[in-house]
């Protein structure tokens, strides 16, 4: 049985067993797309099916690609990994950030992990007042000495990084630099353009959602923490530039990632660099040991202990999850639109791919 079959009677059985309710699965091996999954529909409430081109809002797997953004910026030449944010963003250095790197920016260790200033998720279109609010933050610890997950803070960090050197928008710099390279203009956006609205899946809550360990309360807003139906069904929030969280289709980021390992984005060396460890400490958001290459947490989602930490990717709330490995060749994408509180469904697909392709290797 072919690894395309395997993967799409897996994706048929959850759907119809009502674990998911529509969902894509995209692989890539060594240059050639080896899986191009679908089942189940789009849009609960009218039947639409889902296609290999249906868009879907997933949460923080797009940190992926703004993390690729400042590797571009990186390789053009443009800013350095330890070159300090206040070098081309001179307000960020209030309150001690001054010594801040772009470095720590991608290792989650600046210290600004929870928006501030009461901000809320129909705050974040407004990117000059969200990016004053962060400038004008106090860090909660010493830039570079802890790491804690930058839920929203992180794609307003590399985007305004990336916003001062450039002169352009996230939303403009991943159509110019990753989608038209690529052959994806259509399946992957920071803010979607209204004609492309009728192709995203409809989100839908599973319920229940687990209660958030007291201890970590108070720093990440609820909103922060738990992603709901309602931000990706907002079409005013997914047309916003908020460039931590993103839409695309599985295919779409599975080519990303691809293009990440085949030199097609990012040189050999770069990509040593990129999926290296760079700080590993305990999460002072979660309180989960924390293992981060420069943009990205290593190791795959639910992988036995033993299984060697190779891989490089961003999970995102709800579910979807996509990632490269070098050691096999291989990027992965699952998009999905039943948020559930757990990976089970990407762990499985998952599990699958790695049996198949890591004896390839």
């Amino acid at each position: 049985m072919t690894l395309q079959r395997r993967v799409q009677d897996v994706v048929d059985e959850l759907v119809a067993s009502g674990a998911e309710t529509g969902m894509q699965v995209a692989v890539h091996h060594r240059g050639d797309q080896v899986v191009d999954a679908v089942a189940g529909v789009a849009d609960g409430t009218t039947g639409r099916p889902v296609t290999p081109e249906t868009l879907f809002f997933s949460f923080s797997t797009a940190k992926g690609v703004t993390a690729l953004i400042a590797h571009l910026l990186v390789r053009n030449g443009l800013v350095g990994y330890d070159t300090q944010v206040a070098e081309v963003w001179p307000e960020f250095g209030a309150h001690g950030k001054e010594t801040a790197t772009l470095r720590q920016v991608l290792t989650h260790t600046v210290g600004v992990p929870a928006m501030p200033g009461g901000l809320g998720p129909t705050d974040l279109a407004d990117w000059p007042r969200v990016c004053a609010a962060i400038a004008g933050a106090e860090p909660r610890w010493r830039p570079g000495s802890r790491t804690g997950y930058h839920s929203f803070t992180f794609g307003f960090l590399v985007g305004e990084i990336a916003r001062r050197v450039t002169g352009q928008p996230m939303r403009r710099l991943v159509h110019d630099w990753v989608a038209a390279p690529l052959g994806i203009v259509g399946e992957l956006y920071f803010g979607v353009p209204p004609a492309a609205l009728a192709r995203l899946a409809r989100l839908e809550d599973a319920e229940p959602h687990p209660a958030e360990p007291a201890e970590h309360d108070s720093i990440l807003a609820p909103w922060e923490r738990q992603p709901r139906a309602s931000m990706g069904n907002s079409s005013d929030f997914v047309q916003a530039d908020v460039p931590s969280v993103g839409t695309f289709t599985a295919r779409g980021i599975a080519t990303v990632y691809a293009a990440i390992l085949d030199g097609r984005l990012i040189g050999a060396d770069q990509l040593a660099a990129v999926s290296a460890v760079a700080f590993e400490g305990t999460d002072q958001v979660f309180g989960n040991p924390a293992r981060l290459a420069l943009g990205y947490p290593l190791g795959r989602v639910g992988a036995p202990v033993d299984e060697a930490p190779t891989t490089f990717g961003w999970p995102g709330g709800g579910g979807s999850y996509a990632y490269a490995d070098p050691a096999t060749g291989t990027s992965f994408a699952v998009t999905k639109n039943r948020l559930t509180p757990d990976f089970a469904t990407a762990q499985r697909l998952s599990d699958i791919v790695t049996a198949e392709l890591g004896s390839l290797a």
